[in-house]
């Protein structure tokens, strides 16, 4: 064994998952209006009772609806107007698209705390672009990889690390389900989707738990008859000398009855099992019922039982994301573990998966030709113009 068990990272989690609350919320300002500020962000304030001052979009009369609906003092029609209107201590919350991420971070103050939406750029070089921003500028910048905090992964998270289950040794995500993909406009012509857009929570969870991967292998296709980039993924996280098996397998394309959909993150260890069930992703957006269970190997007789949480990944992961930063900011924890330097290299992981998409796998010794059984067909994960996100 080339590694000490008790050393292990899901072990020692970082003190802000333990989602406590700022003592002193500051002001926040939220730069975007679009449909995931409606449904998360501030409804996640509000419930938390953090105070907004102000919000910003492109096309005024959004933001000024949800300034009606959430009561939010002041409206403006540029990130340099917001700037100049906001308090000195304010956080910025940035739920922008990606390619707009540059231009709100160098119109904010050297020094700001802000908050930037996930994913950290669509591609690794856009990433590195927007750390070296932060960087120049020394802004306390976070970005809202929120899944680490939404309730159900906390409390597996504390029972991880109390050794309820014991050594890690199979972490599986899983996800098949009929995702509306057109209640999301402005992603049908990415020429990259699945991986970028959503399995970047996944893969930044797993960071959260056991660090980062050593290597890492991927399969992401398209489905044949629609007109999008990939929607199903296979990622598979290999540990050096350590033996665990951690999969992240998506399936967006199963459109046949939620009778077998299936949403789930299951950590199993030597002593037992946690299995979530992720119910936002079931008929969303109405969802369907979130769950936690355990399963103690010194207890199986009594099978899964209930684990208690309250919340959600919407809209309360929400309030754990901000929280963290604003309690880094207030000193009240001593480690930030969704800044952008951190999560830079969940964007690395994402990359390193879309490579290995790209340039497939290991070619078997066939006997004979070693031709492939449908030697017409596309190779399985090559890309070709229209799934490299042409328009439609």
């Amino acid at each position: 064994m080339s590694y000490d068990p008790s050393a292990l990272p899901e072990f020692s989690p970082a003190e802000v998952y333990s989602l406590a609350l700022p003592a002193a919320p500051r002001p926040i300002v939220i730069l975007g209006a679009g449909g995931i500020v409606k449904d998360a962000h501030l409804p996640a304030y509000r419930k938390a009772g953090f105070p907004v001052v102000g919000i910003y979009n492109r096309t005024v009369s959004r933001a000024q609806s949800l300034a009606d609906e959430y009561g939010i003092p002041a409206v403006y029609g540029t990130v340099e107007e917001a700037v100049a209107g906001s308090p000195a201590d304010t956080v910025y919350d940035i739920a922008l698209m990606p390619a707009q991420y540059a231009a709100a971070l160098e119109a904010l103050p050297d020094g700001a705390p802000v908050l930037i939406q996930k994913p950290l750029g669509s591609y690794l070089d856009e990433g590195r672009a927007l750390l070296e921003i932060c960087r120049r500028k020394n802004l306390v910048a976070a970005v809202n990889t929120q899944l680490r905090f939404a309730p159900y992964v906390a409390e597996a998270r504390a029972l991880i690390a109390a050794g309820e289950i014991g050594e890690l040794y199979d972490l599986e995500i899983r996800v098949s389900v009929d995702t509306p993909w057109h209640l999301f406009p402005h992603v049908l012509t990415l020429d990259r989707l699945e991986i970028t857009m959503h399995s970047v929570h996944y893969i930044d969870l797993v960071r959260s738990f056991l660090g980062n991967p050593d290597s890492v292998s991927a399969v992401s296709v398209v489905h044949p008859e629609k007109d999008l980039a990939s929607t199903r993924s296979l990622i598979l996280f290999r540990y050096e000398g350590r033996p665990i098996r951690v999969t992240i397998s998506t399936n967006h394309d199963h459109d046949f009855g939620p009778e077998f959909e299936e949403s789930f993150i299951k950590w199993e260890g030597t002593k037992g099992s946690i299995r979530a069930q992720m119910g936002l992703l079931l008929d969303y957006p109405a969802g369907g019922p979130d769950a936690l269970q355990i399963i103690r190997r010194s207890e199986k007789p009594l099978g899964w039982q209930p684990v208690p949480f309250e919340g959600s990944w919407f809209p309360d992961a929400f309030i754990g994301s901000m929280g963290a930063l604003q309690r880094y900011l207030d000193g009240s924890v001593p480690t930030l573990p969704t800044s952008v330097e951190d999560v830079y290299d969940t964007m690395a992981v994402v990359e390193a998966a879309y490579d290995s998409a790209e340039h497939e796998g290991v070619r078997p010794a066939y006997l004979g030709s070693g031709r492939a059984a449908h030697p017409g067909a596309p190779r399985p994960g090559h890309l070709d113009s229209r799934q490299q996100g042409a328009t439609p």
